[in-house]
């Protein structure tokens, strides 16, 4: 019975040192519960991200002003064209019947224009030396007005027949690439009361913008001139580089948010980029090199009210003799605010220390430490703090080895 009841008292001391190491032997080391994150040197910049489409720097819509059939097509898709080149031909039958009917109209007005000038003339001097009166003179000037208006009106319909005759042969007004071709031969075109595009000649490929929109918390940081980098998803592992050119001051509301259309000209050297891609953008507001940065985490973090309350009580009692009396937080540790924040590490001694830093950019991982003081690459700061949630602290969760993260 005696040997049982020692084994069984060694079974229970041993269950006992188990339930203890498991439990409650990470409590006996609070700096093993900390989390840390280490201060780097290197690059870092601030960007504005944003979508747009691609198109290119020129396009112009080619039209026609007179109605009929496409009777002829020179080119394509992607066809290269030269300013004045003749790239379709609508049905000129009826364009060159209407400059025949002109001519013809013109000759007839002429004829009569001709023919009241002689009676004119040859009127004028009965009427100076009065064998015609006034009234008998005056419709015979006035027939000459009239066949001068009606030949001047004449002239000017056959040029308008000669330009609408014109008109039918389409050509390009610049020199470029055809990006796009609306019509087909024997299509009817209807000009009388809007011009149809025909096609759309893009001037120059090698130089393309990007129409982004940027909404407007954003749209301060976005400056002409600005760096810009961007991706397509055709080329995914390729990035191209491009320019603020324009930021338009015309909002427009997508989904009850304001945005602001920034224009970002690009060069398309490679012939790569097409219109119509769209752009992944990043404009670059301010970047630095070979700077300190800490994770944004350490900047966020706060130790447990009792660490704090501990570090307090230890620099009271390290400043009591000169304690003047005035009402402030004990040990410095007023807010801060603006560009400025504060660092928790340990020092060599395991105690818990606070350094005020100012800082600068950020990326929204790492930020740029401008100043502070002790603070230098490799530098250990606290970033997190684990803690091990069991019976003796409260807790809803009965799980064992159930941790949660405080930042």
């Amino acid at each position: 019975m005696k040997k049982l009841r020692i084994i069984g008292l060694i079974i229970v001391l041993i269950i006992a040192a188990g339930i203890y190491f498991l439990f409650f032997s990470n409590r006996e080391n609070p700096r093993n519960q900390f989390i840390f994150a280490k201060i780097t040197r290197g690059n870092i910049e601030n960007t504005v991200s944003s979508t747009g489409t691609i198109n290119a720097v020129r396009i112009v819509n080619v039209g026609t002003q007179v109605s009929g059939i496409i009777d002829h097509i020179y080119v394509d898709f992607n066809d290269k064209v030269k300013k004045g080149q003749i790239i379709a031909v609508i049905d000129t039958v009826l364009l060159k019947a209407s400059v025949v009917n002109a001519e013809a109209n013109l000759e007839k007005n002429r004829a009569q224009y001709d023919q009241a000038r002689d009676n004119y003339k040859r009127n004028l001097p009965l009427f100076k030396k009065g064998f015609i009166s006034k009234q008998e003179f005056l419709p015979i000037e006035t027939n000459l007005k009239v066949q001068q208006a009606a030949l001047r009106s004449a002239q000017t319909s056959l040029m308008e027949a000669k330009r609408n005759l014109n008109y039918a042969f389409i050509r390009s007004p610049i020199n470029g690439t055809v990006i796009e071709r609306r019509v087909e031969a024997g299509q009817t075109i209807a000009a009388r009361f809007s011009s149809p595009t025909l096609f759309v000649i893009a001037k120059d490929l090698s130089k393309m913008e990007i129409l982004a929109q940027v909404d407007e918390s954003d749209i301060g940081q976005v400056k002409k001139g600005q760096p810009v980098r961007f991706t397509v998803e055709a080329y995914p592992d390729k990035v191209f580089k491009g320019v603020v050119r324009q930021v338009r001051l015309q909002p427009t509301t997508i989904q009850n948010v304001v945005n602001y259309t920034v224009v970002v000209t690009a060069s398309n050297t490679e012939g790569v980029l097409l219109p119509g891609m769209t752009a992944m953008i990043d404009f670059i507001v301010a970047e630095r090199d070979d700077v300190l940065l800490v994770p944004n985490s350490a900047l966020k973090f706060r130790p447990p009210p009792e660490m704090i309350s501990q570090l307090f009580q230890k620099r009271r009692q390290a400043a009591r003799h000169n304690f003047s009396g005035t009402k402030r937080r004990p040990g410095g540790m007023r807010p801060q605010k603006g560009n400025f924040g504060r660092l928790w590490y340990l020092d060599e001694k395991g105690n818990l220390k606070a350094a005020p830093v100012k800082t600068g950019i950020t990326d929204g991982i790492n930020t740029v430490i401008v100043r502070g003081r002790g603070i230098r690459k490799g530098m250990k700061v606290l970033a997190g703090l684990e803690t091990s949630q069991n019976g003796n602290q409260p807790n809803n969760s009965r799980r064992r080895g159930f941790r949660r993260r405080i930042f």
